[in-house]
């Protein structure tokens, strides 16, 4: 089996996002368990990383309950940067 890479997290999170209203947002673990499976729990640190990215580079935003959060602590919830255009 491959090794997944923090690569592979960013881009399962953003293929995750395209397939969702604008608005819409994930879960992390939703990003890991499209990783893997099985063993999901354990993508988690990667996903984190990952999500860290997106953020820095204004492709991903952070919410809990409905509220922008600037970083990842706690719970959060995954949404579109404005950095992210879908296709036409």
């Amino acid at each position: 089996m491959e090794a997944i890479s923090i690569a592979d997290a960013r881009e399962a999170t953003l293929a995750l996002l395209n397939r969702r209203a604008s608005e819409a947002t994930i879960c992390p673990s939703e990003v890991a368990r499209a990783l893997a499976p099985m063993a999901w729990r354990d993508m988690m640190p990667m996903v984190h990383a990952a999500v860290d990215e997106l953020v820095h580079a204004g492709l991903a935003r952070l919410s809990w309950k409905g509220r922008a959060v600037p970083s990842r602590t706690g719970p959060y919830r995954i949404r579109r940067g404005d950095g992210i255009r879908l296709p036409a």
